[in-house]
């Protein structure tokens, strides 16, 4: 997978990239001080996964991603930052980034964390999950069957917002890779989303 890595701190930079492309599976093929620079990388270079420090100068990590989501949807963004700040958790949600991880975490779960957007999932730590539900849930609770959802349907859309990958869902609920996957695309169709972190935003927002 490519990437690109966004801080404005050069030893940072230096050191993620350092520990990125000791995996065979990983390249590093551009770094960037702040969003605009980032933005101008994936223009040209069209990277797999931009990985985006959220306090920046000139543009910041969450209007780096709005950027680049806006333009670029194949592309996915990872927030990894020392700041659990609710406001920037929250934007940074909304405009559509597919990870929110800290950066005192291990290496090996930065790494894991980056695999796993790459296959198509989100990743938000537990305690930054509880800060997401907490600011984005609607005053009133809605039931499933006001999205015309069925209670399979609504299960597997729970643990997509919990982060569990399709084969992870398959295990828990008993049911083939390929099942989980019709479930999925019927989800989308319904609510009118495009992917699962939309769908991920839209469980919490709801439910």
């Amino acid at each position: 997978m490519k990437i690109i890595i966004v801080d404005d701190d050069g030893l940072i930079r230096d050191s993620l990239k350092l520990l990125i492309e000791l995996e065979e599976d990983m390249e590093v093929i551009g770094t960037a001080k702040n969003g605009m620079e980032a933005f101008e990388l994936c223009k040209a270079n069209n990277p797999d996964i931009v990985l985006m420090d959220i306090r920046m100068p000139v543009m910041d990590g969450v209007l780096g991603t709005k950027l680049i989501k806006e333009n670029f949807h194949d592309i996915k963004v990872v927030l990894l930052t020392t700041f659990k700040d609710d406001e920037y958790i929250r934007e940074a949600v909304m405009n559509g980034a597919e990870g929110y991880i800290l950066k005192n975490q291990s290496s090996d779960s930065i790494i894991e964390s980056l695999r796993t957007v790459f296959k198509g999932n989100v990743v938000f730590e537990k305690d930054i999950i509880s800060s997401i539900k907490g600011m984005l849930k609607e005053e009133n609770k809605k039931e499933p069957s006001h999205f015309n959802l069925s209670e399979r349907e609504f299960e597997i859309l729970a643990l997509i917002s919990d982060g569990l990958s399709n084969k992870e869902i398959a295990e828990k609920l008993f049911l083939g890779e390929g099942t989980v996957r019709n479930y999925i695309t019927n989800v989308l169709g319904k609510l009118w989303l495009r992917d699962r972190t939309q769908l991920a935003i839209f469980y919490l927002k709801n439910f």
